[in-house]
């Protein structure tokens, strides 16, 4: 990598999905699971379940930034993400639905916002040309 990082995230995994996952600041201290979906007891969290918290988050972070660069405020809103894990011929990949919840923004100005912000997300950075990502308005 060419360009410096201006933070860098550490954490610890063991076990697997059957594990605990754990950052270097311990603000994150996770018992990993299976969910019942997968033949689990459902009793941990999932690295679906992480990925999609993260994507939501960094993406709002994305969002927020268009829309001070185009002036637009954006009133109470949220985003909904899913994550997917998909049986595929060799394994499993991951597709993603994002759903912005912003009732005080007009809906096109709404969808305007929610696809650049996807041209800016450093996830939706990550994950371009390798995952479905799917984007809607609420």
């Amino acid at each position: 990598m060419t360009d410096a990082a201006v933070y860098t995230a550490k954490a610890h995994a063991v076990g697997g999905r059957q594990g605990t996952a754990k950052t270097d600041d311990g603000h994150l201290d996770v018992k990993l699971g299976y969910p019942k979906s997968m033949g689990g007891d459902g009793q941990g969290t999932n690295p679906e379940q992480l990925f999609a918290a993260g994507y939501a988050a960094c993406f709002l972070g994305a969002l927020g930034l268009v829309a001070r660069g185009q002036g637009v405020k954006l009133g109470e809103h949220s985003l909904d993400s899913e994550v997917d894990l998909i049986k595929d011929e060799v394994s499993f990949h991951i597709g993603v639905r994002l759903t912005l919840n912003a009732p005080e923004v007009d809906r096109a100005v709404a969808e305007d916002l929610l696809h650049k912000a996807h041209q800016v997300c450093p996830y939706s950075k990550a994950t371009r040309g390798n995952v479905v990502v799917e984007l809607k308005v609420a």
